[in-house]
């Protein structure tokens, strides 16, 4: 064999350098996108995960109003305390075992839906995010479909749609006396 066989030309080897660059180019693209889905669909996972339990918090926010509302003078908590200890029973009553982080905002804070005595009838997430469950909902939260926002699902108790008698005052102390013409 002679010695110029054997002498590979530059314009060679840089071919074989360029298609080496050129695949670990697109095989670093197709990990990126892979990696993007991957992140989206994470992403939303956890934002489902997250509505289902504000729909869990939410309901024992409910039931928690309700028992309160069924087991007193038929009158609405004055603040998300009142659920967490009964002022209205000397020992110790609760309808709610503690005070629950909204999951969308993170925060201990609620919107408070006002009843007609003034008191808490219901709570809400302060999140304004657009919801991803849009339809589905169990028949209590059936209102929830097409809202806007985290915001729009009003957990709210009311004794009118329970079919319970509406509020009322509290009873008088002395009972009225029919008076007879003499």
């Amino acid at each position: 064999m002679s010695g110029a066989a054997r002498v590979r030309t530059p314009l060679h080897g840089n071919n074989a350098l360029g298609f080496t660059y050129l695949g670990v180019l697109f095989m670093v693209a197709f990990m990126g996108i892979g990696l993007a889905v991957t992140g989206a669909v994470w992403r939303t996972a956890a934002l489902r995960d997250k509505e289902a339990q504000l729909l869990y918090v939410g309901g024992q926010y409910r039931q928690a109003i309700q028992r309160y509302y069924i087991n007193g003078l038929r009158s609405y908590p004055q603040t998300i305390d009142d659920l967490l200890r009964d002022p209205r029973k000397p020992g110790v009553e609760r309808y709610l075992r503690k005070r629950y982080f909204d999951p969308m905002t993170g925060n201990a804070e609620w919107g408070i839906v006002k009843g007609p005595d003034g008191g808490i009838m219901g709570v809400y997430s302060l999140s304004q995010d657009k919801p991803i469950k849009m339809a589905g909902f169990k028949p209590l939260d059936r209102a929830f479909e097409g809202a806007a926002r985290y915001s729009d699902w009003k957990f709210v108790y009311d004794p009118a749609a329970q079919g319970m008698p509406p509020l009322t005052a509290a009873p008088s102390a002395t009972p009225a006396i029919p008076t007879t013409p003499r």
